[in-house]
């Protein structure tokens, strides 16, 4: 009597379905990303399904108009939902290792499995450095390749979710509002980010959506620190901050957009993000008052500030190599993130902005 085997295309495809979700379950970024307009990230797969280089995200702004009363006429009188649109190009990014074959003989676990933990390691840092570069970009530019002309452009248009250091500065030329950033009164306080939320819910037009908690119905911001910045939140003298830090267990126990050290205050999760430094620090270098200023960066977060558009989640190959002595597998992905911005004038991509994005700099020292 033979023996029915499991086809071994099918071992694979779980094994991609159950990378694909640890990839998602198990990235710094995790309890920020879902499918619905009400994410920090909103992940969509639209074009894994039908070809394509790009998938829109679409914005419907909320309803200002008041309301017809009585037997006035709602006919003729109905409010234009001024829909905007925002694309997201894809791209395929991969990576690989390949195990000789006495290598492979030696090792008790498949090549699938030994290359796993590493080649999931790097995915993941893939797309946070994606996230993050995203977030600092200048109208889809990265920022250290963005000119100053660029950079003045996007600041004109997003002055009003702006902040440089403790009150906001001219608001049309970029380097010079940060060349007047130093460590005496520039640098990240409590009153600082709680003037980045108000930013956000007042000042900002159109508003930054907050987002709602599914574990107990508030609604919070997410602001993402550089650890330089998040040092100094947590040193400042007679900070509120050391109070929310004994406070934010009781709170965000169950809060999947809570990870361990994070902290609380004023309606904003904030967030220690290390990597900010590693992609982020060397622009900004030298830019402060002095030669030993800094600065660092601060993303207040809400719905929708970040886009990631998937054509095709991470898959793994396998191939032969030298004779078949060598084997390697290669993991890849078609995909994109970038910082969702939508058209604030008369058309629909006319003076882009920031939709869910404060941006803040301060001053800091390394």
């Amino acid at each position: 009597m033979a023996d029915t085997r499991v086809s071994a295309g099918l071992t694979v495809e779980q094994w991609d379905d159950k990378y694909f979700t640890e990839y998602l379950t198990e990235n710094r970024f995790s309890g920020e990303m879902g499918t619905n307009e009400s994410n920090v990230i909103q992940v969509k797969e639209n074009l894994s399904k039908k070809p394509g280089d790009r998938i829109n995200f679409a914005l419907v702004n909320k309803l200002t108009q008041n309301a017809i009363t009585g037997r006035n006429v709602l006919e003729g009188n109905e409010e234009d939902m001024s829909s905007r649109s925002f694309e997201v190009a894809v791209t395929k990014r991969r990576n690989g290792v390949r195990v000789a074959e006495i290598d492979e003989q030696f090792s008790a676990i498949g090549l699938r499995e030994a290359g796993k933990s590493v080649l999931k390691d790097w995915s993941m840092k893939d797309t946070e450095k994606l996230i993050i570069q995203g977030l600092a970009s200048i109208n889809g530019v990265r920022y250290d390749t963005a000119s100053e002309a660029q950079k003045d452009a996007w600041l004109v248009d997003n002055v009003d979710r702006v902040l440089f250091g403790a009150a906001a500065s001219g608001g049309t030329d970029h380097s010079s509002d940060l060349a007047l950033l130093d460590t005496s009164a520039d640098k990240i306080t409590a009153a600082a980010i709680s003037k980045m939320k108000y930013m956000a819910r007042v000042t900002a037009s159109p508003h930054i959506r907050p987002i709602r908690s599914e574990a107990n119905g508030r609604h919070y911001y997410l602001l993402y620190l550089d650890p330089r910045l998040f040092r100094d939140l947590k040193n400042e003298s007679s900070s509120p901050i050391v109070q929310a830090e004994r406070e934010v267990r009781l709170e965000l126990e169950n809060n999947r957009l809570f990870k361990g050290g994070d902290l609380l205050w004023d309606g904003m999760i904030i967030k220690e993000i290390p990597e900010m430094y590693d992609e982020l620090a060397t622009p900004f270098t030298n830019v402060g008052d002095s030669a030993t200023t800094e600065v660092g960066c601060a993303f207040l977060c809400g719905a929708q500030a970040v886009g990631a558009a998937y054509a095709k989640r991470w898959t793994s190959k396998e191939q032969t190599f030298d004779y078949g002595d060598k084997r390697g597998v290669a993991i890849e992905a078609i995909y994109g993130i970038e910082k969702m911005k939508f058209g604030s004038g008369t058309t629909d991509t006319a003076d882009l902005k920031d939709h869910g994005v404060v941006t803040g700099y301060f001053a800091t020292v390394n």
